[in-house]
């Protein structure tokens, strides 16, 4: 068991949930009960989310992708009242970890992708409202299909690709979710391939244009790995039981 406050702490501390300028606020979002001893932790906030996190008798719910956005301001009806409802009733944490969990280079989502890659020396990379949120590294003379087939194993085998950069990789850019315009820190960085989630219409001359190869590997598939791997740090840390609930979403 562990104090809802301590956990926020511990989370603020350790994602640096309040150094990132974001499109909403990081870290505990709506207020459960004080004790926590079973957290659930899903890619995104819904009802469908939140109904399975309290048949398992959940105390806390951790998502990446939250209920506050800067961006709408939701009254509380249909949807958004039944997510808020669902919390309130039956007295449950929910924590939003949105851009920390991208950018963490332990457990975010970039940095369990590369390490699911093999990716060597990984840094920061992919600057975004002023901090870093993915990563870049090597990957020697690695046949560029040959790395397709590892990420569509690894991240999602419905990926989409664009094959226009050299035949052999050895250098690759990560940056989870939406990502897609960030290409162009890639083309900068003269890397060989880059991954993210989705794709636009327009990306596809560019990365044809500037030689580069281009995976979207889908939003949320590459966005499942950061809550993952937090899960199991965090039962390595406080006493408590993490499970992850996946509602998967082909976007």
């Amino acid at each position: 068991m562990v104090k809802r406050n301590t956990l926020e702490q511990y989370l603020n501390d350790y994602l640096d949930c309040t150094g990132f300028n974001d499109i909403g606020p990081n870290g505990l979002q709506v207020e459960g009960r004080e004790s926590i001893q079973k957290i659930v932790t899903g890619v995104s906030a819904g009802v469908e989310l939140f109904e399975k996190a309290i048949e398992k008798k959940a105390d806390a719910i951790m998502v990446h992708h939250g209920i506050i956005w800067n961006f709408e301001r939701p009254v509380y009806k249909g949807g958004y009242k039944q997510r808020v409802k669902l919390l309130l009733e039956n007295d449950i944490s929910l924590f939003g970890l949105h851009l920390p969990l991208d950018a963490h280079m332990e457990v975010g989502n970039n940095a369990e992708i590369a390490r699911l890659l093999g990716v060597q020396n990984p840094e920061p990379f992919g600057e975004y409202n002023g901090r870093f949120v993915g990563l870049k590294g090597l990957l020697p003379a690695v046949p560029a299909m040959e790395l397709i087939g590892r990420i569509k194993k690894e991240v999602n085998p419905e990926l989409l690709y664009f094959p226009y950069g050299p035949e052999t990789i050895n250098t690759i850019g990560i940056i989870s979710g939406g990502a897609q315009k960030s290409v162009s820190q890639a083309v900068e960085a003269e890397l060989d391939m880059f991954v993210t989630g989705e794709v636009s219409e327009h990306i596809l001359n560019y990365v044809k244009e500037e030689g580069i190869h281009f995976v979207s590997a889908g939003h949320y598939a590459t966005e499942r790995f950061g809550v993952l791997a937090l899960g199991r740090h965090l039962e390595k840390q406080f006493d408590v039981e993490v499970e992850f609930v996946d509602i998967p979403n082909p976007v």
